[in-house]
């Protein structure tokens, strides 16, 4: 096998939104650069996989032997073995600190100062804050970061909606900052569709799959600021509001809680398909309104080395 092999994994892995690899398409996937963000060319197994999904009498497939003989990318970081490429959940109750801890991530990674103990890598963030206003944000910055407005942090409050135009809008940030690593969406609420109670797990699962394939087609990070529902439950991303769906499909999630609301301190449970699960403690500063990390209920997790 040759020595320059990455890894023999693909770096999102086969959903129901992604069809299975063809003999074609592993040996096709090439890279171009685009505007600073990576995109992968459309390869011909598409048009069979379309047809497949269509009701065509085609299978994409591949042996093992020949899928152990790619070169895949590795999967990359925005924030090393904390945030990776891809779409992500971030929930927790409301008024619990949600907002603030992703500006924290938001401001570090495009100032490219490290997060705690985590080391970034810097680039233009887009953060919709859809439940703010402009004063708001301002009187927050400056309280949590001072006045100077260093890096490429861009803060929108409106936006269109999932389908109605909000990827034309994120397109736009990204063409205007070609080299942008992450897309913050507060809340998921504001940019999908009002359904009432026709919400299933496979409209969780669709509107989830829109933001990851669009995260993946541009090489960044979406993060979603969602909710918990009030129920609790032994596993706690099982209180994520909503069905599975959203969790299903997305790429990992961020779970923040507290014991009690007034609580300056916070549990963030942190799972992802690129890593093991993680839970750090939080303890929030009055004075600047950032979260500091105290300690965590094990090491800090380091990525293994490559089997091949």
């Amino acid at each position: 096998m040759p020595k320059d092999k990455k890894t023999a994994a693909l770096y999102s892995s086969v959903g129901a939104d992604e069809g299975q690899l063809s003999h074609q398409s592993v040996n096709s996937i090439t890279k171009k650069e685009a505007k600073g963000n990576l995109h992968f060319e459309k390869d011909p197994a598409e048009k069979e996989q379309a047809l497949c999904r269509a009701g065509g009498p085609t299978l994409a497939m591949i042996g093992m032997e020949e899928l152990m003989e790619q070169t895949f990318p590795a999967k990359e970081s925005v924030i090393d073995n904390f945030l990776y490429k891809g779409a992500y959940l971030f929930a927790g109750a409301p008024k619990i600190g949600k907002s603030f801890l992703v500006l924290q991530m938001a401001y570090a990674i495009s100032t490219g100062l490290p997060l705690w103990e985590y080391r970034v890598h810097p680039g233009a963030v887009l953060y919709l804050a859809l439940e703010d206003q402009y004063q708001r944000l301002q009187e927050r910055i400056a309280r949590m970061f001072g006045v100077d407005g260093q890096g490429d942090l861009l803060l929108a409050v409106s936006a269109n909606q999932i389908g109605q135009g909000l990827e034309k809008q994120m397109e736009y940030f990204l063409d205007r900052y070609p080299h942008a690593q992450l897309i913050i969406i507060d809340t998921l609420q504001k940019v999908r569709e009002v359904a009432g109670d026709r919400y299933s797990y496979a409209s969780d699962y669709d509107v989830i799959c829109q933001l990851k394939s669009f995260a993946d087609n541009h090489n960044i990070s979406i993060l979603i600021v969602h909710h918990t529902r009030k129920q609790q439950s032994e596993d706690s991303f099982e209180m994520i509001s909503g069905t599975t769906g959203l969790l299903g499909c997305a790429d990992g999630a961020f779970l923040m809680h507290k014991e009690k609301r007034t609580d300056r301190r916070a549990i963030l449970d942190v799972v992802g398909r690129d890593q093991p699960d993680q839970r750090l403690r939080l303890l929030r500063n009055e004075e600047t309104l950032t979260w500091m990390l105290e300690g965590a209920d094990c090491e800090l997790w380091k990525a293994p080395p490559d089997p091949l």
